[in-house]
């Protein structure tokens, strides 16, 4: 099989196309023909060895068909989405033309959508329900600020909260995205600033309901400050870098009453973070039907990788990007 390795770890040039044998099946894991993959910023970090050794082929999702379930539990041809259980980085990834994935982490959906645009769903919108339905609790008529929304879990968010019936605040750093975070439905599109939350304060002054940090430690600190009391913030990305925060005192940086929630999406398909608690089909169908807005800022060919991993890194996706294999 064609697959699509890191001849050592750095920029996108490092991204090979080498042939190498297909997948063996083993029990307990579902043989996948891949036929199409989202990008994630995850996948740069372990390109680039930020994140220790890793697998040498990256991924860590996919949309295709069953080659093989040992376990006969599924039909071969089954159209399935697959996510984590150490895609990318304790195995090898969906950067190929077949993966290996543990069952755990292996959905059958059906679905009369292009690969192009079933790609686009199942990392950034399994993440973005699991924060916002398990760790926000997010109900109809609250208001929720995401912080980084331009980028894919944010989009993600924006649909899903939109249609829940929260009233959504998004953030960019870009004056120029401020329209497409409108266009996406939320209820205002603000300019995201290092205290962000004192313009927040301004205008909710008893607090949100809701935050999502997807930028992560860089402005965690600051986003605590505009939960109200009984309020909930979720961090759930590290746009900002991932860099730690030097100094945190709970005494003095944690809002008394506000709760404080991380989610890694590398935990689905493990005991308590088991997928079939994220309504995948139903989401995919929401898709289809107009509700969420899921498709793809810009599509792929195998051999673009590179030209996919240079935008990826600039900023300039706005969006999902996907790979069709």
């Amino acid at each position: 099989m064609k697959t699509i390795r890191f001849k050592g770890y750095g920029g996108p040039d490092v991204l090979d196309i080498v042939h190498q044998p297909d997948p063996e099946p083993a029990e307990g894991t579902i043989v996948i023909a891949v036929r199409a993959f989202g990008l994630n910023r995850a996948e740069t970090y372990m390109r680039s060895g930020r994140w220790g050794e890793v697998a040498k082929i990256t991924g860590i999702e996919c949309v295709g068909e069953i080659l093989n379930d040992p376990s006969g539990r599924y039909e071969i041809g089954t159209k399935v989405t697959a996510l984590m259980g150490g895609m990318g980085r304790s195995i090898n990834g969906s950067y190929a033309e077949q993966t290996r994935v543990p069952m755990a982490n292996v959905v059958p959906i059906s679905s009369r959508l292009s690969w192009a645009d079933l790609a686009a769903i199942p990392e950034s919108y399994a993440t973005a329900w699991t924060c916002l339905h398990r760790n926000l609790g997010i109900a109809e008529g609250q208001t929720l600020l995401i912080r980084g929304a331009t980028s894919a879990l944010g989009q993600a968010a924006i649909n899903i909260a939109v249609a829940a019936g929260a009233i959504v605040i998004a953030t960019t750093r870009r004056p120029e995205r401020l329209s497409r975070l409108r266009d996406l439905g939320a209820h205002e599109a603000v300019l995201d600033e290092p205290s962000l939350s004192e313009t927040i304060r301004g205008r909710y002054s008893s607090g949100l309901d809701a935050v999502l940090d997807i930028v992560g430690t860089s402005t965690l600190l600051d986003s605590l400050k505009m939960a109200r009391r009984g309020g909930h913030l979720c961090m759930a990305g590290f746009l900002g870098g991932g860099s730690g925060i030097a100094v945190f005192d709970p005494l003095s940086h944690m809002p008394s009453g506000v709760q404080l929630s991380f989610f890694a999406s590398f935990m689905f398909g493990t005991p308590g973070f088991e997928l079939d608690d994220v309504p995948l089909q139903a989401i995919v169908e929401r898709v289809e039907a107009g509700i969420y807005n899921a498709k793809p800022a810009r599509t792929f060919g195998f051999h673009d990788i590179r030209e996919a991993h240079r935008l990826m890194e600039s900023d300039g996706a706005m969006g999902k990007l996907v790979v069709v294999v």
